[in-house]
C-alpha cells in the first residue's frame, strides 16, 4: 500500500531487546516486504524499567550521575532533560538489577539514589520531573528518597535509623523541614502502571516482596513497619493509588514530595509526543515480550492501543508470548497479534532470536496488512 505510513510504538522484551531494539527489527521486516513503506518508531515505556531510554530515543538528553545503589555501593544512573522537563526512572539508582545474583536485601534496600536522581534533575533547572517508578528492589516506603533530599527518619533516642523498610518499625520521629525548598515549586509526576496501596492484602510486600527476596516473615515485618512509617507521616495517603508503587516510593514521593499519581503509560505517550505521530499513522505497531492479562492493566501496549482506537486507527502487535485469547486483544483494541513463540517454540531460543524471528514476524505483519 503505496500511502501506508507505519507508527512502531512498542516497549521492550525484557531479557531480549531494548524497545529501540523492537522498533529497528519491526522496520527492516516490514521494510524487506515493502521496500517504500514510511516507518516512524517512538519507543514506549509505562514508567518502569526502560522509561529513561525511550525519552532519549524521542529526543531528549542523557545524563549519567554516580548514586547510591539500592545495596549502599555506588552505581551508575541516567535521567533524561529536555527544555525545563526530567524523566526520573527510580530502577536506575535503586532497581533489581543492581543486586549481584541470587542476592537480596528486603529488609534493608534502600531508596536513597532515587532521591540523588530527583536532587540532580532538580540542578538541571528541571520545572516538571516524570518519576517512573517500578522494577525497583526496595520496600522502604520511599524513606530512604526523602532522606537524600533532607530529611530525617529518627529512632526513640534521636538516632537516625538505617537503611531500608525494616528499621522503619523503630520510627519515633520523621522530620521533613529539611527537604530541598525547591521541590515545593515542582510539578513531580508519578509515573507507574501500578495501583496498589502501601500496605495491607494488595499492599507493596504482600504483592512484590517475594521477588526482591523476601521470605514471608519479612513479608510480615515490612508490612507492620510500613504501616508504622504511614502512621506517623500520613496514614490517609497510604491508601492511595500508586502509594504502593516501588517498594512504597509513590508514597513517600505523594505524602511528602507533593506528587501527583498518573498511570505511566499515558504520562510517557505525553512526554514522548505520541499523538501527533499518531495523526501521521495510518497502522501502529505495538507490543512487549508477553501479552497476557497484566497487559490490560496499565501496560504500554494497551495504552498504545486504546489511544489509537480513539483515533480510529488499526492496531497490531507483536509479542514473544501470547497469552491473550483474541476477543481479549480484541477489547483492548488490538486486531492481531504476532508472537515470537509460532515461530520458535522453545522459549529459550525464542528469547535468544529474538532479533531475527521479529523481522519474520514483521514480514508477515507487512504481508497481512501493507499489501491488501
Amino acid at each position: 500500500m503505496e500511502t501506508a505510513r507505519v507508527l512502531v510504538a512498542a516497549d521492550k522484551f525484557k531479557g531480549s531487546l531494548t524497545a529501540v531494539q523492537v522498533a529497528e527489527r519491526v522496520t527492516a521486516g516490514l521494510r524487506r516486504v515493502v521496500p517504500g513503506v514510511r516507518v516512524e518508531t517512538l519507543p514506549v515505556a509505562d514508567g518502569g524499567d526502560g522509561t529513561v531510554a525511550a525519552a532519549v530515543a524521542a529526543g531528549f538528553e542523557r545524563r549519567e550521575v554516580r548514586v547510591t545503589g539500592p545495596l549502599g555501593d555506588p552505581v551508575t544512573a541516567a535521567f533524561a532533560v529536555r527544555g525545563s522537563t526530567a524523566v526520573v526512572e527510580m530502577a536506575e539508582a535503586s532497581g533489581l538489577q543492581h543486586l549481584p545474583d541470587g542476592v537480596f536485601a528486603p529488609l534493608t534496600a534502600t531508596t536513597y539514589g532515587s532521591g540523588e536522581l530527583l536532587r540532580a534533575a532538580l540542578e538541571e533547572g528541571a520545572t516538571t520531573i516524570v518519576f517512573g517508578v517500578g522494577g525497583s528492589a526496595t520496600t522502604d516506603g520511599g524513606a530512604g528518597m526523602l532522606t537524600a533530599l533532607g530529611a530525617r527518619f529518627l529512632d526513640a533516642e534521636g538516632k537516625p535509623l538505617g537503611p531500608g523498610g525494616g528499621p522503619l518499625a523503630e520510627l519515633a520521629e520523621a522530620d521533613l523541614s529539611g527537604l530541598v525548598p525547591r521541590l515545593a515549586r515542582i510539578d513531580l509526576v508519578l509515573a507507574s502502571d501500578v495501583d496498589n496501596p502501601l500496605t495491607g492484602p494488595k499492599g507493596a510486600p504482600e504483592v512484590y516482596g517475594r521477588q526482591k527476596g523476601a521470605s514471608e516473615e519479612d513479608i510480615a515485618v515490612l508490612d507492620a513497619a510500613l504501616a508504622h512509617y504511614a502512621s506517623i507521616l500520613g496514614p490517609d495517603a497510604a491508601g492511595l493509588p500508586g502509594a504502593g508503587a516501588a517498594g512504597g516510593i509513590g508514597y513517600g514521593a505523594l505524602v511528602a514530595l507533593g506528587a501527583r499519581f498518573r498511570p505511566g503509560i499515558e504520562v510517557m505517550l505525553d512526554v514522548l509526543g505520541f499523538a501527533p505521530a499518531l495523526a501521521r499513522a495510518t497502522l501502529v505497531i505495538t507490543g512487549e515480550g508477553s501479552l497476557d492479562e497484566q497487559t490490560l492493566h496499565g501496560k504500554a501496549p494497551a495504552g498504545v492501543a486504546a489511544a489509537a482506537r480513539a483515533a480510529g486507527i488499526e492496531v497490531v502487535a507483536v509479542c514473544g508470548r501470547l497469552a491473550l485469547p483474541p476477543e481479549a486483544l480484541e477489547k483492548a483494541g488490538i486486531r492481531r497479534a504476532y508472537a515470537l513463540a509460532e515461530l520458535e517454540p522453545d522459549p529459550a531460543v525464542s528469547m535468544a532470536q529474538a532479533g531475527p524471528l521479529l523481522e519474520r514476524a514483521a514480514e508477515s505483519i507487512a504481508r497481512d496488512f501493507l499489501l491488501r
